[in-house]
């Protein structure tokens, strides 16, 4: 079971950037949670992840020397949706119909989510040096929350919202 979860249902196998594809894969799922709960079932699924990932990245990786082998992605999974969880807001708050994701909000989410999941500045860095479950899930974590103030940040610009 801790397989099909850090792989999020094996795309973690899938050859070549399996980070990618983790974050591709929580998309549709992602508008799926907002489509049919709105934004607190975005959070839901934001909360449920993150612990479900730790629990299930500990037992994957109990007594084995690499702490984050490249095909676990549920850390992917989760900071993909913190990063989309400024659109989600936004669309819930205003009372938009679930059916409408915009794609500049999922497109600036996914693209700047990966640019921090990758470059790993800060504090994204510091936590990938944690050797623990907690350490691989929250390098992601930060970088999405990275990516959902910068997602923020150009809804308010896009949209002119006064400052």
């Amino acid at each position: 079971m801790s397989r099909l979860i850090t792989t999020f249902f094996y795309v973690g196998l899938l050859p070549k950037a399996p980070g990618t594809w983790g974050s591709l894969a929580a998309l549709p799922l992602g508008y799926a949670l907002h489509y049919f709960g709105g934004f607190p079932a975005l959070l839901a699924g934001v909360v449920i992840s993150f612990v479900i990932g730790v629990i299930a990245i500990k037992s994957a990786t109990a007594g084995k020397e690499d702490h984050d082998p490249s095909e676990i992605v549920i850390d992917e999974v989760c900071g993909q949706w913190i990063a989309l969880l400024p659109v989600s807001a936004g669309l819930w708050f205003a009372g938009v119909d679930p059916a409408v994701f915009p794609y500049p909000g999922w497109v600036s989410a996914f693209l700047l989510f990966r640019l921090f999941d990758i470059w790993k500045p800060w504090l994204v860095g510091w936590a990938d040096r944690k050797h623990t479950p907690l350490g691989v899930m929250l390098d992601d974590v930060i970088a999405g929350a990275f990516a959902a103030i910068l997602v923020t940040l150009a809804a308010g610009i896009a949209h002119g919202v006064p400052w």
